[in-house]
């Protein structure tokens, strides 16, 4: 067993909770969807997630327990820690997956994780031991300690200690979290209790889960307030288990020896479950939950930073802040530790969840790239044994090779694989093969046979069939024969085969064998040719044991040559043109053959040199391999030499031997046949006897004497055939000798060969490192170039900025000259801007648009690559924030969409009971039953929408996220990284700025948020206290009208349903106005009456009025000026100075947040103007203009003796400025609107329509225009929307802060609303200016100012621009053109209900009208030339078509439209007006060439039927309402008219000079103008 670690990562597993039965009543749908097959799942429309596992909502507790848990319990009894971790939202199933929450009335198949596991734990144990008994091993030991952990409130609190007292939580905890030398945590100070059984085990977590603490939350009623870990602790001691590569040794070592090896493992398992991440505002927690809620929600964000460092892999390299929280300080084994660590992301299906939803699959997701290492728990003794055993493997393994000749060393003491045994292993295949082509040919023959015996039977059986013998035995019989004869015939050609064999290996080993010979036989004429051979085969020897030392020599050089070629393969290329000359030419010539092959480098001559080398390279490998073989020839003659010799010695001793024996043989011959001479006794029987005898001894002896003499004659035959062998002995050594000679050249021929390449490459590697060295400069100079470029382009982006911005600026010329005022940067723009403010000089600058010189300003550090990297974080900075605001509006609109659909949900649910009932009763059911389906399907078609638009806000919200992650990629740490010292400084100051005036501003919000709380309780209050006057006065009058009484009843009966229901706040614009409209039909008053002449103050006049100084109402019409906060006074008298001074805005003036904070509610303290100031109020704008020409005037104001305080940061920066400015500026009225009266000119005092007032006080163009009998209102492209009171004539407000040009105004029962780019911002005027709401043109809804105030042109992603917006005469409805399509608003929710599509371009103009049965009728005019008609009905959402496009089109862009009546006017680019008929929707009448310019802005004449139109060449035409007939023009402004609106009386023109004119008819003009 191997204790290395093995990198596993951490597995995540997806589980989806059921719906509940409170998400299905209250219509939550599923925004989530499990890919069948695969473990994916998809969230809201596509945005997809994979995963490990995934668990739809159906899956039962056993299948999750099987694919997660079971093979980390089993890896537990190998030694391998593990971990199993449920994480998710409070409510989304964490608990009951785990198994740490136990019910009395919990069944088999709801048991969670931990249960399972550890039935599974000792069952495991229990077929181990058991399993040992079998096998008659030692049974392992098994210990096992359980510890149970809760972390409350950031402390961690031991479950298991009984001791414990219920408030102890809130006491310090004694508990302390150790590490150890191996990295592992453990803990001090926690119960551990040891386990023998199951059901044990069960116990001790019942006990530990009841200790835990839980509490109830709006989302769930047993919501863990903890987070819970158990721990199993495992213990086992085992015998060592044999591995599956020990040798045969080791096995019978390991038999025979009876002692056991023993190893100690240990393993420990962590459940932990989790408590749910939560937001306070959806668990409603507040106290003690709130504060468990938020230290909750911070472990889990520590654990979230701690995954987002192991699994982001730009991260890997980062420190990892395991020491943030205890919980991930208990958890640091196992994210990127040693365990196996499984993660169970738990969410909830619905919708309403979407957010939660989509945070854990983000989580879940990151989890999955965290490596964590694992390895095997054991003692230090099992470590070391296990170590020495695989060590005594190896070497057993590497020793068995050597034996059995598989690994050899060579000469050069270098192991290696021996050549026999890949021959052996190709052999001994090649003898399975043949073995079974053997086994297939001897079938075969069976087959053959058993044929041929079946044919001779067959035939023999015929022939006695025709005999007339024929008989089944005797057949058979036959056949019996047959089959003998053919096997034993087979045997036969078997054996003669073999004999044959052993015939043929009897003759070679009698060629071998030893010679006997006769006496004398061996002569020094046979010895000769013998000495001669082992003359020959030392020579030979001699001659082999040169040829092999100079081949090792050669094979030495060649390998200490080869490996440098192999190093520099790349640049091996020669020619070989000079390989072939001989040794004894002289080194010029092999030089200058180096310096020809060097130039030859083509690609052909590369490959020619390849091929040559790889035939020299296979001559070497053919004459070493003939070397081989007649080394192996020459050994084997020497043996058969050495043979030869010792059977030449055997064959002289027996032939010694038998001489000897005839010698003496013969002498007792001789010396019998003199005895038998010399004794005569002897008969003559016993002579024949001895006679036979030797006669007999005698022809034995001469048969030996044969059978040496044959020998003899073998003897001469071999060695005949030794001079053969001698002299194929010599030829083989003259072959040695040739092939040493060609092996010589080769080897020579090689070495040039090498040298030669050698010399190519040090060239080539040279012309390379050259060509790198120019490469690198390229780059180098390349580089640079693109740094210039990049600098001449910001450079060139900065002066087109300013010279745009410039342009901008440059006013129309009016009069002789051409004005330039110069404003000091306010202190935000100077924060918000990273280049330095520039002050220019007070002087009057030529009117050729030339900068005086910028003025360095202290500390700031004017660094361009600074300023550019200060710039991008800014940008990055206010990316981040507009994306986390634009989500967060998402999710806000997302949750009110939600709520309706609960309350339309619970909606239906009552009128569906009420319809049930209806059904029962059966009494006047039809018209009952069918007005409440149509109220069902009206609701289910409400529903249907609100989903629709939660399923797009859900997509929208993906599509942000996405964006936002893509956007991450954009490094800001390398920006930062990148800095020098004096770029981190600038950065740094530049930081500090941005969080000191962020800092101020939300003080500043925050005070005036706690001052309106107060202002709205007190409101309420009052409200309250009026109300309920309200009603007892309206119960004493409902005794005598009854039909005021049911009016109560019903008023008071819907107050309670919507105190019932959890509603969103219905806007200002709707408060009360229903009521008091009913009570004064009740009160017998059908309509207001029209007021003949005022009496009473307005309420824009209550709230704004003076200090009640008698001068305001003087005949003489002086108009008092509010007094102002210090800095906007101060702004304003900068303003006049500019004017004065006669210089151009340097760049568009902003208020200060501390300007705007400081703004008093009603502006009560103003004081009365001097007698001189009231002269210099009487000015008119003419002599103001005359004076400013002249000259400065001496006149200063009074220095102010009572200041409010102004924030510490302005006064640091610009005080002292400001100062200089309050003692130097002389009096002029430039810092807030008035609306003056204009003198009527001699020439046109008879004109019927004439100019009465004009409204100055804007800095740029005036873009839009709307108006009241009391009130005006006017956008421009300064940013501002200023509110005029057209009694007094004195502007009230102005409404900054917005990103662009104010393009459209309007305004409805106390509130205003402004168009800016994408932005329509909603500003309750009748407490300050206070923007309420901000609503986007993709229908989402920001509480306050959410768009930003800095200047913007750009349209954030996914919105369009606004080009105008329409209220509905109620004033209930707000219509937005934005892009192709308009945007509806209800007002009384605001909340968007849907679209008006259609046109195929931008939607330019709309206006709206009313039809009975409460239906808008809006009009749009777009730039695709058509105008379409849309019906609107009350309570109408979703997409809604046109019912109507006129026809004929105008020939270009639409550019106004007014009503009149029952007919429509509409004007155009292409200078034509067209009067539509809205009745029968056709075209009555087109005038004229209407104007000389585009038609910019229409309206009707009030109080006589005159139509009036606007151009861009700044005329104002009047037309007969009825005949299109021309009655005459005015000139209205020098400049284009861009907005045109009437009240009751009078008629108001906005043009690009910066004026607002108001206009009146005197008398009728249907006659003419004159």
């Amino acid at each position: 067993m191997t204790s290395g670690p093995d990198e596993s990562s951490v597995r995540v597993a997806l589980r989806i909770r059921p719906q509940l039965a409170k998400e299905k009543i209250e219509g939550c749908h599923i925004c989530t969807y499990v890919m069948p097959g695969e473990p994916q799942v998809v969230l809201g429309k596509d945005k997809a997630f994979t995963y490990d596992y995934v668990f739809d909502m159906d899956t039962q507790q056993d299948t999750i327990y099987t694919h997660c848990t079971e093979t980390l319990i089993d890896g537990c009894f190998e030694g391998y820690n593990a971990t199993i971790f449920a994480y998710g939202q409070t409510g989304s199933g964490k608990t009951y997956t785990m198994g740490t929450g136990f019910d009395v009335s919990i069944g088999e198949d709801e048991l969670g994780i931990i249960p399972r596991a550890v039935n599974h734990l000792f069952r495991g144990i229990e077929e181990r031991r058991q399993a040992a008994t079998e096998q008659g091993r030692p049974v392992p030991e098994f210990k096992i300690n359980a510890q149970f952990l809760e972390l409350y409130n950031e402390e961690v609190l031991d479950l298991f200690d009984s001791t414990r007292d219920i408030e102890a939580r809130k006491q310090k905890s004694n508990i302390k979290i150790h590490e150890d030398a191996n990295g592992g945590i453990y803990t001090v100070g926690v119960t551990t209790r040891t386990v023998t059984s199951a059901a044990e085990m069960i116990q001790c977590l019942k006990l530990g889960a009841l200790s835990r603490t839980t509490a109830s939350t709006q989302m769930n009623v047993q919501s863990s307030r903890s987070h819970a870990i158990f721990t199993i602790h495992l213990c086992q001691v085992r015998v060592c288990s044999p591995d599956n590569n020990d040798n045969v040794t080791d096995n019978r070592l390991a038999n025979n020896s009876e002692i056991n090896e023993f190893e100690t493992l240990t393993a420990k398992f962590h459940f932990v479950d989790l408590a749910g991440s939560e937001r306070l505002k959806r668990t409603g927690a507040t106290g003690d939950r709130a504060k468990e809620g938020i230290s909750i929600n911070c472990g889990l964000l520590a654990l979230g930073n701690v995954i987002s460092a192991l699994g982001d892999r730009s991260k890997r390299s980062t420190h990892v802040p395991y020491r943030d929280s205890k919980l991930t300080r208990l958890l640091q084994d196992s994210l990127g530790g040693n365990s196996q660590t499984v993660m169970i992301a738990c969410i909830s299906p619905s919708d309403r969840d979407f957010m939660e939803t989509l945070n854990t699959l983000k989580y879940a997701n990151r989890a999955r790239n965290i490596k964590n290492k694992v390895m095997v728990n054991q003692d230090r003794a099992s470590q070391q044994i296990s170590a020495l055993r695989t060590e005594i493997a190896r070497l057993q393994m590497e020793l068995m090779e050597y034996k059995t000749g598989k690994r050899m060393v060579g000469e050069d003491g270098m192991e290696g694989i021996n050549d026999l045994v890949h021959e052996n292993s190709m052999l001994q295949t090649e003898n399975n093969n043949l073995r079974v082509r053997v086994k297939a040919m001897q079938e075969t023959i069976d087959a053959q046979r058993s044929r041929l015996t079946q044919i001779l039977s067959d035939h023999a059986n015929q022939a006695l069939a025709k005999a007339g013998e024929g008989n089944e035995e005797i057949g058979n019989m036959i056949q019996n024969y047959i089959k003998e004869i053919e096997e034993l015939r087979a045997k036969l050609l078997e054996s003669e085969a073999m004999n044959e064999n052993l015939r043929k290996s009897l003759s070679r080993a009698s060629t071998r064998s030893s010679l006997y010979g006769g006496p004398g036989s061996f002569s020094t004429s046979l010895l000769a040719p013998e000495k001669e051979a082992s003359d020959v085969i030392e020579m030979a020897k001699r001659d082999l044991q040169k040829l092999k030392k100079k081949e090792k020599k050669k094979k030495k050089s060649v390998v200490k040559e080869v490996p440098d070629n192999d190093q520099e393969r790349g640049t091996e290329e020669a020619d070989v043109e000079g390989s072939d000359h001989e040794e004894g030419e002289d080194p010029d010539g092999e030089e200058e053959d180096f310096d020809m092959a060097g130039e030859d480098t083509s690609e052909e001559s590369d490959s020619e040199e390849l091929e040559e080398k790889e035939n020299v390279q296979a001559d070497l490998a053919n004459i070493t391999c003939e070397i081989a073989i007649k080394q192996k020839l020459i050994d084997e003659l020497e043996n058969s030499q050495r043979r030869l010799h010792t059977l030449k010695q055997q064959y002289e001793q027996k032939l010694s031997m038998l001489q000897n024996k005839i010698r003496d043989t013969q002498l007792e011959r001789d010396k019998v046949l003199h005895n038998m001479g010399s004794v005569e006794t002897c008969t003559e029987e016993k002579a024949k006897k001895i006679k036979a005898e030797y006669e007999r001894k005698l022809s034995s002896m001469n048969k030996e004497l044969q059978k040496l003499q044959s020998a003899q004659k073998e003897h001469a035959r071999l060695l005949k055939n030794q001079s053969q062998y001698e002299k194929q002995l010599k030829k083989l050594q003259q072959d040695v000798t040739e092939m040493k000679k060609t092996k010589v050249v080769l080897m020579r021929q090689m070495k040039e060969q090498q040298e030669r390449n050698r010399a190519t490459e040090c060239r080539r590697n040279r012309e390379i490192a050259s060509l790198k060295k120019d490469q690198r400069r390229a780059e180098h100079q390349l580089k640079q170039m693109e740094a210039q470029k990049r600098q001449q382009e910001l450079i060139l982006r900065r002066k087109t900025e300013e010279v745009t911005a410039l342009r901008r600026q440059v006013r129309p010329v009016s009069g002789k000259t051409t004005r330039k005022v110069s404003l000091p940067e306010p202190l935000q723009e100077q924060s918000h801007r990273a280049t330095p403010g520039r002050l220019q000089s007070a002087g009057a600058s030529h009117s050729n648009g030339a900068r005086s010189s910028p003025v360095r300003m202290g500390s700031i550090y004017l660094n361009r690559t600074a300023r550019t990297k200060w710039q991008s974080l800014e940008r990055r900075i206010t990316d981040i924030i507009m994306q986390r605001m634009t989500i967060s509006n998402m999710e806000t609109d997302m949750n009110r969409l939600l709520k309706q659909r609960e309350e339309l949900t619970r909606r239906r649910e009552r009128v569906s009971r009420k319809r049930e009932k209806m059904a029962v009763e059966g009494a006047d059911a039809d018209r009952s039953l069918a007005s409440l389906n149509e109220e069902l399907e009206s609701l289910s078609a409400n529903i249907d929408y609100i989903n629709d638009s939660i399923a797009d806000c859900q997509a929208n919200i993906m599509q942000m996220e996405e964006a936002k992650e893509e956007g991450d990629t954009v490094d800001v740490t390398a920006v930062i990284s990148s800095c020098n010292l004096s770029e981190a400084r600038f950065l740094l100051d530049h930081f500090m700025t941005l969080a000191l005036n962020k800092g101020l501003q939300a003080a500043q919000k925050e005070s005036q948020l706690k001052v309106m709380e107060g202002r709205l309780k007190q409101t309420e209050i009052n409200s309250a206290t009026q109300n309920q006057l309200l009603f007892h006065m309206l119960k004493e009058k409902a005794e005598i009208n009854p039909e005021l009484d049911a009016l109560l009843g019903s008023a008071l009966q819907e107050n309670g349903d919507d105190s019932s229901s959890d509603e969103s706040t219905p806007s200002p614009a709707t408060e009360g106005s229903t009521l008091a409209s009913d009570l004064m039909k009740l009160c017998g008053e059908s309509r207001p009456r029209s007021k003949a002449r005022r009496r009473t103050t307005t309420q824009m006049e209550l709230l704004y009025a003076g200090s009640g100084d008698p001068s305001c109402e003087s005949p003489t019409g002086d108009f008092s000026a509010p007094l102002l906060p210090l800095t906007e006074r101060l702004e304003g008298l900068a303003d006049m100075q500019g004017h004065t001074a006669g210089q151009t805005p340097d760049r568009e003036q902003t208020v200060s947040p501390s300007a705007l904070s400081a703004r008093p509610a009603g502006i009560s303290g103003s004081r009365s103007p001097t007698g001189t100031e009231r002269r210099q109020l009487e000015r008119s704008p003419l002599t103001r203009r005359k004076m400013q020409e002249k000259g400065p005037t001496a006149t200063h104001i009074p220095a102010p003796t009572h200041t409010p305080p102004v924030s510490t940061a302005e006064t640091k920066t610009k005080g002292s400025d400001y100062k200089s400015m309050l003692e130097e500026s002389p009096v002029f009225e430039g810092h807030r609107g008035v609306i003056n009266p204009v003198t009527t000119p001699k020439n046109s005092r008879g004109a019927k329509f004439q100019c009465v007032y004009v409204a100055e006080g804007h800095t740029k163009p005036v873009l839009c225009v709307d108006a009241t009998d009391d009130l005006l209102f006017t956008g421009s492209k300064d940013r501002t929307c200023k509110v005029w009171n057209l009694v007094t004539g004195q502007e009230i407000m102005s409404l900054a802060e917005h990103p662009s040009s104010v393009v459209s105004v309007r305004y409805t029962s106390s509130l205003v609303f402004t168009v800016s780019t994408a932005y329509i911002k909603v500003w309750d005027i009748r407490d300050s200016a206070k923007c309420i709401r901000t609503l986007t043109s993709s229908g989402q809804v920001g509480s306050g100012d959410t768009c930003s105030s800095v200047r913007s042109l750009s349209i954030p992603p996914g919105e369009s621009q606004i080009n105008q917006i329409a209220l509905n005469p109620s004033g209930s409805f707000l219509y937005a053109a934005a892009g192709n399509a308009v945007r509806m608003w209800d007002l009384r929710k605001f909340a968007s209900t849907g679209k008006l599509t259609g046109h195929l371009g931008p939607v330019m103009c709309l206006t709206v009208d009313k039809l009975g049965g409460g239906q808008d009728i809006v009009l749009t005019g777009s730039k695709d030339r058509h105008i379409k008609m849309f019906e609107v009905a009350e309570g109408a959402q979703g997409s809604i078509s046109s019912s109507h496009t006129f026809e004929p089109a105008h020939q270009d862009s639409v550019e106004s439209v007014a009503v009149h009546g029952d007919v429509f006017y509409s004007g155009s680019r292409d200078y034509y007006i067209k009067k539509w008929d809205l009745a029968s929707k056709q075209l009555l009448q087109q005038s004229v060439s209407a104007q000389a310019d585009w038609v910019s802005a229409l309206g009707v004449v009030p109080g006589c039927p005159v139509l009036l139109s606007g151009c861009r060449g700044g005329l104002l035409r009047l037309w007969h309402a009825d005949s299109l007939a021309p009655l005459g023009e005015v000139r209205g402004h020098d400049s284009p008219i861009n907005g045109l609106a009437t009240n009751s009386s009078q008629l108001f023109t906005a043009s690009d000079d910066r004026t607002v004119k108001i206009w009146e008819a005197k008398g009728s003009l249907e006659d003419g103008v004159h």
